[in-house]
């Protein structure tokens, strides 16, 4: 059993608390969170990014997805925690399983700070309705956490108009139309994605996620700024302040909240702030819970962000293309493994011009470790990659013309038929999904079927979403929008400009994993009596792997999408490739017949 465990429920039996909850969550419902926040991954030893922990004095469980089942079986392995596979036959919810634990007296306590508001008032409603209560003003994780890492303090750097195409007063304008609009006199924003997107700053408080901590309030006549004052240049700040943004401390926000007048409506997304927020609005003003109006805007990239991201996905083409020809070129002649692979791609991603970090932990998954879904490769898992097989290299990057997120999944040398047949049963329902077009008001959950249909036809199927939104400089998932079969949430509609990616995979545990990502961009394809239709245009350019397909199984118009995209990567990254890999390019992506 894990010593921290034990620490925890030490805490616990101090406080008088029954059960403990633990998210993942920091204090804004971050996918990824800083170190300062990691108290899930401190108390159980389970590093992926989503999951949950509960505690009891004699009991203790870990939710996480399908991504992860795996991952999390391995790193739970003798540390005293279950494992709770979410979705899967016979596994209660988190909340169905308090419902059937909690008895009358009890006490559930966790840190409000990183419980939504939404995840607060049901939990509250468990409780009561079994008779016990809740405790929300604990950190009793971080309060046995002796080495626990300061929380982050990066500088903060802007995005000039010409990257991104709006100025922060243009946001900022359409930001209290939409508060106006709603009947509301102020906005409370903690999604640090959008804060970034509203005021065109970035910065580095997440690790492969370009934020800054912060809050915002916006009013008719107000933009505030809760954070750090200490990360702001000088330059930066007169900027802000001319802009009539107005700084205050981090820790500001719950006092601003406090204040809030009397009779007037406040507008939040109660999924995204905390219940310790919420707890700070007076008797008297009126919540009103909308989707932040960020959101939408954030998600539809406009023409100016479009044509940067392009440029982007160009240098990481070349990156991701030089990584491709220096393994097929050095296996079997230069040692190569799980983690030198990772290094030899940042190294090809640091020649690319406006380069700022990876955009995600890269998952360089050999043979069996593909299998895992979001593997990261450890000193002590770290495989010694052979000339055969798959080499699953799921990597993204942050340039200050867009973000990257894109999966190979390479030969290393000579392949059983079982993997060719499978990875062109893939390669199948990518290109479906990448050719699709659609009308307009169509949502991920209409087009999701296209890039399941060829597994599916064979009873097999991948256990994660087909397809993401991804952020301009900002979160590698980015709602609302994705490619998905499930409902998960309000369905949001496909406009031009979103950005998401397509990306169908099998995994076979024990043997293999096959991913084939590309990023899409929505666009706009005609509008007619019969309606205004769209399209999805790929924005990697990457060649897939020739070598690991079967050509039979391609059909005509498969063969034609696979032809004209691979016509496009040659005409994007020949100019930009030393001639020797140019020539190369040339072969891999010739023609099928």
């Amino acid at each position: 059993m894990r010593k921290e465990l034990t620490q925890l429920r030490e805490a616990m039996a101090r406080h008088g608390v029954d059960w403990y909850l633990v998210p993942t969550d920091d204090f804004h419902g971050s996918e990824y969170v800083g170190d300062f926040f990691k108290c899930r991954s401190h108390v159980s030893g389970f590093t992926g990014s989503a999951g949950t922990l509960l505690v009891s004095g004699t009991w203790a469980g870990l939710w996480t997805d399908g991504r992860y089942f795996l991952q999390a079986a391995q790193q739970l392995e003798g540390s005293g925690i279950d494992l709770m596979k979410m979705g899967e036959p016979d596994v209660p919810s988190l909340t169905v399983f308090l419902s059937e634990q909690l008895q009358a007296g009890q006490v559930l306590g966790f840190d409000g700070r990183t419980v939504s508001g939404v995840l607060y008032d049901r939990l509250k409603r468990i409780a009561e309705e079994h008779g016990a209560s809740v405790a929300c003003g604990m950190d009793l994780a971080g309060e046995s956490w002796t080495d626990r890492p300061p929380m982050s303090a990066e500088p903060v750097f802007e995005l000039p108009a010409e990257l991104v195409g709006q100025s922060r007063a243009e946001k900022l304008a359409h930001v209290r139309a939409e508060i106006a609009k709603a009947g509301a006199d102020t906005l409370v924003l903690a999604s640090l994605a959008d804060i970034c997107w509203l005021y065109n700053i970035r910065g580095n408080d997440v690790a492969c996620t370009p934020v800054v901590l912060s809050f915002s309030a916006v009013t008719e006549h107000e933009a505030i700024l809760f954070l750090n004052p200490a990360v702001l240049p000088e330059d930066v700040r007169a900027h802000l302040e001319a802009d009539g943004v107005e700084i205050r401390p981090y820790g500001g926000i719950d006092g601003y909240v406090r204040g809030l007048t009397p009779g007037s409506t406040v507008m939040l997304n109660p999924a995204v702030v905390n219940s310790a927020i919420l707890a700070a609005v007076p008797e008297g003003v009126r919540v009103l819970p909308k989707t932040d109006p960020t959101v939408l805007p954030k998600a539809a990239k406009n023409p100016t962000e479009v044509a940067n991201i392009r440029e982007a996905h160009v240098k990481d083409g070349v990156a991701v293309t030089r990584l491709m020809y220096w393994l097929k070129h050095e296996i079997g002649r230069t040692p190569m493994d799980e983690l030198s692979v990772a290094e030899k791609l940042e190294e090809f991603r640091r020649e690319q011009e406006h380069y700022l970090e990876p955009s995600f932990s890269p998952i360089i998954a050999y043979g069996p470790h593909g299998a895992i879904v979001h593997y990261s490769a450890t000193e002590e898992s770290n495989a010694v990659i052979q000339p055969r097989s798959f080499l699953l290299a799921d990597t993204g990057g942050h340039y200050l013309e867009g973000t990257t997120d894109i999966t190979r999944t390479f030969a290393m040398g000579p392949l059983t038929d079982e993997e060719k047949r499978f990875y062109t049963l893939v390669l199948k329902g990518h290109l479906r999904l990448g050719a699709a077009r659609f009308q307009h008001g169509c949502t991920g959950l209409n087009l999701d079927y296209l890039a399941r249909e060829p597994l599916w036809r064979i009873g097999m199927d991948y256990n994660h979403g087909t397809g993401h939104g991804v952020g301009y400089v900002l979160g590698v998932h980015e709602g609302p929008q994705g490619f998905r079969w499930r409902q998960n949430g309000n369905a949001a509609v496909l406009e031009p400009g979103m950005v998401t990616s397509d990306e169908p995979g099998i995994y076979l545990e024990g043997k293999f994993g096959i991913r084939l990502e590309n990023l899409t961009v929505v666009c706009e394809t005609l509008t007619n009596e019969y309606g205004r239709f769209l399209h999805l245009e790929y924005l990697t350019m990457v060649p897939f792997d020739l070598e690991a397909i079967v050509p039979e199984m391609l059909e005509p118009c498969e063969k034609a999408w696979l032809n004209e995209y691979h016509e496009l990567v040659r005409e994007k990254l020949l100019p930009r490739l030393p001639e020797e890999e140019g020539r190369w390019l040339l072969e891999v992506t010739r023609p099928i017949a």
